[in-house]
């Protein structure tokens, strides 16, 4: 029976999980495997792989082949690398203690990558977040000043209405209307003969 290590689609709509598995190339890609290897998410940044090292490494010794995306997510697990250097073990290009040596120092030179990409991610959200909120900051800003601009300019109108109205309000008492006024005079209307 040939076998495989591939993904196993899963989650929802638009956001995809997906399970290492370990399966027949006849089965579909959503359907029965022999063994879950781990999981991995590709939503985050870096994307999150769980693997069960050992298990992996064992089906990649006994023949499973990897599909190229599972290779790639095996590679940076290290899962191919110590295949390699398990074989030069086997080959007696150097002893199991260097090989694990030279697997450690892999790890850590990658765990350092991954700290630095974490770092750097995180750094990017900082400043998109303070963009965000200085941007923010400026149209809550104008938005303060066109209040009080508003507010200044409803005062001055009020203000304005209410001097004229005190104005006419002093003035309509020193007026004095006369108290009699003569009649209005008729005009004489001319009457012309009636032919």
């Amino acid at each position: 029976m040939a076998t495989k290590i591939r993904l196993q689609r899963g989650g929802h709509k638009g956001h995809p999980v997906y399970r290492i598995v370990v399966a027949d190339v006849r089965a579909p890609r959503d359907g029965g495997f022999i063994e879950k290897l781990g999981t991995y998410d590709p939503n985050t940044n870096p994307a999150t792989i769980l693997l069960n090292f050992d298990r992996a490494l064992r089906w990649i010794q006994v023949g499973a082949q990897p599909t190229d995306t599972a290779r790639t997510i095996l590679s940076k697990k290290g899962v191919m690398l110590m295949n390699h250097l398990l074989g030069g073990v086997k080959k007696g290009a150097f002893d199991e203690a260097e090989a694990k040596k030279r697997f450690e120092a892999w790890v850590a030179g990658k765990e350092k990558e991954d700290a630095a990409v974490i770092a750097k991610s995180a750094d990017e959200k900082k400043k998109t977040l303070k963009a965000a909120l200085d941007a923010e900051k400026k149209v809550s800003d104008a938005r303060k000043t066109a209040r009080e601009e508003a507010e200044a300019v409803a005062k001055a109108e009020a203000e304005a209405a209410q001097a004229p109205a005190e104005e006419a309000t002093e003035e309509t008492p020193a007026e004095e209307t006369p108290a009699e006024e003569a009649p209005a005079q008729e005009t004489p209307v001319e009457e012309t003969p009636a032919e």
